[in-house]
C-alpha cells in the first residue's frame, strides 16, 4: 500500500510492477474510484485499515481467546470485511478497467491468506470464551 501511496499523492510518477500481460497499476491506481471514499487516495485508507487490523492481531496475550474473546472475534471479523473489499476491489481492477494492479493483487492476496490463520483462534473464543469477559 505505501508504494501505491506515494503513486496517488504524486510523489513517484509511475508505478513499477513485473511486465506481465493484464497489469497495468498506473490506470487502475489514478482512476477516479481510487479517490472516491472521503476525497483521500485509497491506498492511504487501506495503510490505515491494515494497521487496525495489526493492532487487534498485536492485542491481547495468549490466552486472549479465553480471558478476552472479543479480541479475536473482532479480528476475524475486520479479516471478513478486508476479504470481502478485497475480492470486490479485485473483481472491479478487471470490470472497470480491464487491467489488474499488482500491488494490489500482492495486498489482495495478503489480506485472503490472513483468514486461516484467524478462524481457528476464533473458533477457539467462540466455544472456550467465558461469558463473562465479554462484559468487562
Amino acid at each position: 500500500m505505501s508504494i501505491i501511496a506515494l503513486y496517488q499523492m504524486g510523489l513517484i510518477k509511475h508505478l513499477p510492477e513485473p511486465p506481465l500481460p493484464m497489469m497495468n497499476a498506473d490506470k487502475v491506481d489514478a482512476s477516479a474510484e481510487a479517490y472516491e471514499k472521503f476525497s483521500m487516495p485509497d491506498a492511504v485508507l487501506g495503510l490505515g485499515s491494515y494497521a487496525a487490523t495489526m493492532g487487534l492481531a498485536a492485542m491481547g496475550g495468549s490466552d486472549r481467546a479465553r480471558r478476552d474473546p472479543w479480541i479475536p472475534l473482532a479480528l476475524a471479523a475486520k479479516v471478513a470485511f478486508d476479504m470481502v473489499n478485497a475480492g470486490k476491489l479485485t473483481v472491479d481492477q478487471w470490470t472497470k478497467h480491464r487491467a489488474f494492479c499488482f500491488w494490489c493483487l500482492l495486498a489482495a492476496t495478503a489480506t485472503f491468506a490472513m483468514v486461516p490463520l484467524v478462524v481457528p483462534e476464533a473458533l477457539q473464543a467462540i466455544n472456550r470464551g467465558d461469558k463473562s469477559s465479554f462484559h468487562r
